[in-house]
């Protein structure tokens, strides 16, 4: 089985998505699917450092890189429109038995599903949360008018739309899309233990061994919620924490969650870390007590279930989609998106702390347990079994 993810970007800057198909891909191959990704070398602004126009392999996976049309007008270069990635797909496109398409509104994904409705190959179509309300109402015109000339009919020729929660489904179910849908999370790769973590994470950010650690672990962008979180933390001057924010985005918005802190009255107490990978990240994760996402949306949140492995609760707001599962599970806390109520919650876990712990022991075994690759892969494994025996013959004919 042979199967073609597509992507605009894999850059880490991308957030979320662009990691999980590395790791999703990862996990196929190692269940014995032939799987490869085809995406752009975008790196936000910037490009990758990568071999183009033949494979090669980035972070352990197998990947066509393609150039970018990188023009200065902001929305263009977003945009990862590649003529290089049109011809190759068009002329390849039947050495892949099913294109597992990623993300929508992007030239790549937009691209690859014409392509393969024109050529009769089978596709699945995952729009990691772009479809969801929130996402829908940024740009609003120019999505509505695109949707309507390009992803809606794209969308009802997919073999399956899916989606990574029930909340993404539910949301997505009032555009009426006609074809089938599923809904398979992602999934979680689980780091290695750091011993004495706790402590380590205090002595490299120079704080006493009892301070308590509120770890924000995400893009800084709007739709994140600093603009709640951190004033909602600037109302607790009478309680002990640190807080930690390990991210980055636009220069511009960087300077406006600065000003945020300072305003607040929090800036000594925080610790601006930037973009963390590997052991640095692991370390915040296992060495903070709470992890506080309070977002407008998110489809799912990968960092929310890196936390909970790590063993440390989250604090959420009902856009997340993880936020059902969390109260659900009692695994964390959730709370309006209002500066008042999260400062009310954030209290009561800094008044708490045996309850956080309680919270996070539940949420390491919870996760350790139903959210790995391995399991997804196999899930997704099913469902491309599912659709080719109708479509293999068929497809194996034309090429």
């Amino acid at each position: 089985m042979k199967v073609l993810h597509v992507i605009a970007s894999i850059a880490p800057v991308r957030g979320g998505p662009s990691q999980a198909v590395l790791e999703m891909v990862k996990a196929q191959r190692d269940c014995g699917i032939d799987a490869s990704i085809a995406t752009t070398n975008d790196n936000g602004p910037n490009l990758l450092d990568v071999t183009l126009l033949k494979p090669t392999e980035y972070q352990q996976v197998p990947v066509w890189f393609f150039p970018r049309f990188s023009p200065s007008l902001h929305p263009v270069r977003e945009f990862a429109f590649s003529f290089k990635f049109t011809a190759w797909l068009w002329q390849e496109i039947h050495q892949y038995d099913l294109l597992h398409v990623h993300a929508i509104f992007s030239y790549p994904s937009t691209v690859a599903m014409a392509i393969a409705r024109r050529k009769k190959v089978p596709y699945i179509a995952q729009p990691h949360g772009l479809l969801c309300e929130w996402s829908l109402q940024q740009s609003t015109g120019r999505k509505e008018l695109f949707f309507k000339l390009f992803e809606q009919a794209n969308l009802n020729h997919s073999k399956y739309i899916q989606f990574t929660t029930q909340q993404e489904q539910k949301e997505t179910s009032r555009l009426n899309l006609s074809c089938p849908n599923l809904v398979i999370p992602l999934g979680l790769s689980i780091s290695p233990t750091i011993n004495n973590a706790r402590q380590r994470l205090r002595e490299y950010l120079e704080v006493p061994a009892d301070e308590p650690i509120i770890l924000f672990l995400s893009r800084f962008h709007h739709k994140k919620g600093l603009d709640y979180l951190i004033p909602a933390l600037g109302k607790l001057s009478d309680k002990r924490f640190t807080f930690v924010l390990a991210g980055s985005g636009s220069p511009d918005y960087e300077a406006e969650v600065e000003s945020l802190l300072v305003t607040h009255g929090i800036r000594q107490r925080t610790h601006l870390v930037g973009f963390v990978k590997g052991e640095n990240k692991d370390l915040l994760l296992q060495g903070a007590d709470l992890f506080a996402l309070t977002s407008h949306s998110e489809n799912f949140g990968v960092s929310v279930l890196e936390a909970l492995a790590a063993g440390i609760p989250a604090l959420l707001t009902p856009g997340v989609a993880l936020a059902k599962m969390v109260e659900q599970q009692d695994v964390g806390y959730v709370t309006q998106l209002n500066v008042d109520a999260i400062a009310s919650k954030l209290r009561q876990v800094l008044e708490n702390p045996q309850q956080a712990k309680n919270m996070g022991d539940r949420a390491r075994q919870l996760l350790n347990e139903k959210y790995t690759w391995t399991q997804i892969a196999s899930q997704m494994q099913q469902v491309y079994q599912d659709i080719l025996p109708n479509n293999y013959s068929a497809q194996k004919g034309e090429s």
